[in-house]
């Protein structure tokens, strides 16, 4: 359960894009579930913000399942280093695109569980 608020993830996540501002959803491993990331903005067309945005990784519905998943809602056009909170390494690179919703998958280790996927398809998710 997150810490900071114990509702976080619960229901749909309104994004808001446009202009130089897009949106990143990324598919993670179920093991990774209740993990805090944080994106950190490696370059762009604007300043590096000083803030790292960071989320809880939690299952969202899709169809008749779930899959766990980060959604950032808002973030500028730029590529970016995923990190889980905390971590000095980063784990993925992104490149956030304006206007648009970037959909990326976390890289898959032998320590994630990625055996026992928690989404059941079917549906028009």
């Amino acid at each position: 359960m997150n810490q900071e608020n114990p509702w976080a993830g619960q229901g749909s996540v309104l994004l808001d894009i446009g202009g130089d501002v897009g949106a990143l959803v990324v598919e993670m491993p179920a093991s990774m579930t209740g993990v805090e990331v944080e994106a950190r903005f490696e370059g762009g067309s604007v300043e590096r913000p000083v803030h790292h945005p960071h989320v809880a990784v939690v299952d969202r519905p899709v169809g008749t399942g779930t899959i766990p998943s980060l959604v950032f809602a808002s973030l500028t056009a730029g590529r970016y280093q995923l990190a889980r909170k905390d971590w000095e390494q980063a784990e993925m690179s992104v490149v956030v695109t304006g206007s648009e919703v970037t959909s990326a998958q976390w890289p898959v280790r032998p320590e994630d569980d990625a055996s026992a996927p928690s989404a059941v398809p079917g549906g028009d998710g």
